[in-house]
C-alpha cells in the first residue's frame, strides 16, 4: 500500500462515501443515486464489466473501498453518455466513473493488466512530449505494450490497415524520426508541471 493510499484509508476509515465526495470529481452526486438501474440497463458495456455504475455507487455507500478502487469497471467506460442522458436524476455518472479511475491511479490501485489504463498512460506520455500526438509512435507503443512477440503478431495482423493509413496520409512514416509538435514546448511542460503540483498539493492536504 502506498503512503498516500494508507494515509487516506486511515483518515476516512469506515466512511468511503466521504472520501469519494472529497477526492473524486463530482463525487458528492453519488448520494443522489436512487439505485433505479437505468444506467446499468443503458450501458453498452454493461454485460462485459464486473460492476455497473449502479453497483459501484452501491459499493461506495457500503464502504467497499478496496473492491471499488481495485475494480477495472471504471476503465471500461467509453464515454458514450447514455447513462447521463437517461438518468432520471441527471447524475454526471460518466464523470464520476472517470474520476474514480483517476483517483485509483493516483493511489496505485489500478489492476496491472487493465488495457485501457495502459493505453491511457501511453497516450498521455506520447502527447506530453511535444504537445501533439505522434500517431505512428502511439500505434507502435500500443502494439508492443504486452511484449515484443505479441507486438509483432498485432502489427502483422493490422498491416493492411497501416498501409491504407499511409496511402491516405492519415499516418506519416517520418513521424518515427521526430514528429510534429507545438511551438512553445517549454511553456507547455511548465503548465503541466504547475497543474500537477496544484493537484498533488490538494490531495496531500486532504490526506492529513
Amino acid at each position: 500500500m502506498s503512503d498516500l493510499n494508507q494515509a487516506l484509508a486511515e483518515k476516512y476509515q469506515g466512511n468511503f462515501l466521504k472520501e469519494v465526495i472529497d477526492n473524486v470529481e463530482e463525487g458528492d452526486m453519488v448520494r443522489m443515486c436512487m439505485q433505479c438501474g437505468v444506467c446499468a440497463g443503458s450501458c453498452p458495456m454493461g454485460p462485459h464489466w464486473e460492476h455497473t455504475p449502479q453497483k459501484i455507487f452501491m459499493m461506495i455507500r457500503a464502504n467497499k473501498r478496496d473492491e471499488v478502487l481495485q475494480s477495472d469497471s471504471m476503465w471500461m467506460c467509453t464515454s458514450c453518455y447514455s447513462c447521463i442522458a437517461r438518468c432520471p436524476r441527471e447524475l454526471p455518472i460518466t464523470h464520476i466513473m472517470h474520476g474514480l479511475a483517476t483517483y485509483a491511479k493516483r493511489l496505485n490501485l489500478v489492476p496491472k493488466t487493465q488495457p485501457t489504463a495502459k493505453f491511457s498512460q501511453l497516450f498521455w506520455d506520447n502527447l506530453t512530449k511535444k504537445g501533439r500526438v505522434n500517431e505512428l509512435k502511439l500505434g507502435m507503443s500500443l502494439y508492443f505494450m504486452n511484449g515484443f512477440g505479441e507486438g509483432v503478431k498485432t502489427a502483422m495482423a493490422n498491416q493492411k490497415l497501416g498501409l491504407n493509413m499511409l496511402k491516405t496520409r492519415r499516418m506519416a512514416i517520418n513521424e518515427a524520426w521526430g514528429g510534429h509538435g507545438i511551438k512553445d514546448k517549454s511553456g507547455f511542460h511548465a503548465m503541466l508541471k504547475k497543474a500537477a503540483e496544484i493537484e498533488n498539493d490538494a490531495i496531500e492536504a486532504r490526506s492529513k
